[in-house]
């Protein structure tokens, strides 16, 4: 079997620092008996419910909305310690722990998309079109990953840890006003949001495909 190199990893996000430095004291205060793998699955696991609190919240706002942002609490403490702990611990799995977790990553998008559509706060065709920008988003930037040897996880100063905030902040919002004014039209405030990480994700993905393209072209250039 050929030897496997893994990714740099390029993190430039509002948080990141801080974040770091937090997930390292944690990792050298986790229990023994607590891997990777558990935190792992603590991070799916608290995606499904999230999701499922947002059904919830179709029904009893008060109750799901507040559980959404104890579930995506839980989810960051899963999805960004485990590979930090396995770090510390020296237990490194590059290719599995590159491969689960992005396949966690996607069930989870799924669960928690696919809980606000079935939520009413947001329209079913906003959430399925912020699932399939992310998703393009996620795909080339797997690519990258590939063919660059760099894995980028934050664009534009925001990563998946500012992203949850935004999230959980929407959601208390969402107990105040879950419907805003905008050009004279009434409409939902998570279908404003979204159509707004829609076009920026969009953006984002035309950006990074340019460049990408353009500096594959300059190492390979057609002769």
């Amino acid at each position: 079997m050929a030897e496997f190199k893994e990714a740099e990893r390029q993190h430039g996000s509002m948080l990141a620092r801080m974040e770091k430095k937090t997930l390292v004291w944690l990792a050298h205060r986790t229990p023994a008996a607590v891997n990777s793998d558990h935190l792992t699955t603590l991070g799916l696991v608290s995606m499904m419910g999230a999701g499922l609190s947002y059904w919830l919240a179709g029904y009893e706002p008060l109750i799901g909305l507040p559980l959404v942002v104890v579930f995506l609490m839980l989810n960051w403490l899963g999805d960004s310690l485990d590979g930090t702990l396995a770090r510390v611990r020296n237990k490194l799995r590059p290719r599995y722990g590159f491969y689960v977790d992005h396949v966690v990553d996607m069930l989870g998008t799924l669960f928690l998309l696919g809980g606000l559509a079935a939520s009413g706060f947001m329209s079913e065709r906003i959430a399925w079109g912020l699932l399939v920008a992310y998703f393009m988003l996620s795909i080339n930037s797997y690519l990258a990953t590939y063919t660059m040897g760099r894995f980028q996880i934050s664009f534009g100063g925001f990563g998946p840890t500012e992203l949850r905030i935004l999230l959980a902040i929407g959601n208390l919002a969402l107990l105040w006003k879950p419907q805003v004014m905008l050009f004279g039209w009434t409409l939902p405030l998570f279908d404003v949001g979204g159509a707004v990480g829609i076009v920026g994700m969009a953006c984002l993905l035309l950006a990074s495909i340019a460049k990408n393209t353009a500096q594959l072209y300059r190492e390979e250039p057609l002769t």
